[in-house]
């Protein structure tokens, strides 16, 4: 596989990630401290789209027997990168309308969020089942490497661009600054795309399956269904903070927005140097005991950070947070790769899906979970630093649940149950003579 295949990968991976920097790491905290909407409602918007992630499931399956003008993947990633850019672009308007008037402003929130997470579902499982493709699984640990490792940098870059832009806030700089993301990350995708998956006219479609036997044969495998719990309680350890971490630095520790939006940054640096950490662990140790130790790194960081609000000490919460990212780098790299590992030829798409409904699910529970106990804990102590320390301190315990599942979890236990028995070949060959 060549390294200008592999790079390309990446940039669409690059693309998707960047209309959700500005989301993520900015106009939550604006939303949440600047316009005082309520964090569980901002949690909501964020994770609503995540509502619908079994379509996942759907696209990769459909993808896998639909190709349109011969390609599997090319025109879904496309279809879900312009929602992504163009739902992106749009929520900061949303924004100030719901903090206008509230009830006059939801429907477009509920548009901006919902085109943009509808996106994500469609680009996300497109272009990770075409990474699939392309790589085969003598490569996959590499290509999983450089596109984690890409996505990283330009989060970094992107985040010290926000907060360059953002160094005197006004309402206007926001809407730049989304409107220059956003339109970067569409001519990236496109670009990386143009050609990158050659053209099969005469291309077989793969075995046909409904949408309720594939929910049916991943729920049914016993190895699929351990995996799909596992990523969940992972997912939700590493991605529920997203929402109130520059919160929490803003409304415990009176830190401005320059500076809340430089912590993706740091985080991001300290998740690039996991990243890089993580491919010669792997090939000593395996990537099951890779991931274990992101998992206990992500939980020990998780506790320290709560620590920092408990014991009033803000000077510890940036190497907290140092800690945080490096454990979340090594867990994501070396779970992404037995991820892709899960999945069997001819229904890539549907089981790239089926891990990609877990992401968002994790998603959904821990934005929405995370934003309604800080709002439910704020108002029960009369003090906004209580909620977020039993966040993350709840986060952690996942994190530590999820360990507890890892050694049950094998790649040649998957490949074994997929496999269909003696009696279903069988079946098919006779099919096959008559």
């Amino acid at each position: 596989m060549r390294w200008t295949t592999i790079f390309r990968l990446g940039l669409i991976n690059v693309a998707v990630a960047l209309t959700a920097v500005p989301i993520e790491s900015t106009l939550n905290r604006v939303m949440i401290s600047e316009l005082r909407l309520p964090a569980s409602l901002v949690a909501l918007l964020i994770a609503l789209p995540y509502a619908f992630s079994p379509i996942q499931i759907w696209i990769g399956s459909f993808s896998d027997r639909h190709p349109l003008l011969g390609l599997r993947r090319t025109p879904y990633t496309v279809i879900g990168l312009l929602l992504c850019a163009g739902g992106s672009a749009l929520s900061p308007t949303a924004a100030f309308a719901m903090a206008e008037n509230f009830w006059a402003g939801l429907p477009l929130g509920l548009l901006a969020f919902g085109a943009w997470g509808m996106g994500f579902n469609f680009a996300t499982v497109s272009y990770l089942s075409l990474a699939t493709d392309l790589s085969g699984e003598e490569h996959r640990a590499r290509t999983v490497g450089v596109m984690w490792f890409m996505l990283i940098v330009s989060v970094i870059i992107a985040g010290v661009s926000l907060s360059r832009m953002l160094r005197d806030y006004t309402p206007a700089a926001l809407f730049t600054a989304f409107y220059g993301v956003c339109a970067v990350a569409l001519l990236i995708g496109i670009a990386a795309l143009w050609g990158l998956e050659a053209r099969d006219d005469e291309a077989a479609p793969a075995e046909r399956r409904s949408f309720a036997q594939m929910i049916a044969t991943v729920a049914g495998t016993p190895q699929a269904r351990l995996f799909f719990i596992y990523l969940v309680l992972l997912l939700i350890a590493i991605l529920g903070q997203d929402v109130l971490l520059e919160p929490f630095a803003a409304d415990v520790f009176g830190v401005p927005v320059e500076v809340t939006t430089r912590y993706t940054s740091i985080w991001g640096a300290a998740l690039l140097v996991g990243l890089l950490a993580t491919s010669p662990l792997a090939r000593r140790r395996g990537k099951p005991f890779a991931a274990a130790i992101g998992g206990t790194l992500v939980a020990i960081g998780l506790v320290l950070i709560a620590l920092t609000g408990i014991l009033g000490m803000p000077e510890i919460f940036t190497p907290s947070l140092i800690l945080f990212g490096f454990g979340s780098g090594v867990s994501t790299a070396a779970n992404l790769a037995l991820m892709l590992d899960m999945t069997i030829p001819g229904q890539i798409g549907a089981f790239v899906g089926a891990w990609g409904v877990a992401n968002s699910m994790a998603r959904l529970l821990g934005t929405v979970l995370s934003g309604v106990t800080r709002d439910i804990l704020t108002d029960l102590f009369n003090d906004r630093m209580p909620g977020y320390v039993i966040v993350f301190l709840l986060q952690a315990a996942a994190m530590a649940a999820s360990l507890a599942l890892l050694p049950r979890i094998s790649t040649a236990r998957f490949r074994h149950e997929m496999a269909p028995s003696a009696r279903e070949l069988a079946a098919l060959a006779g099919e096959a003579q008559g």
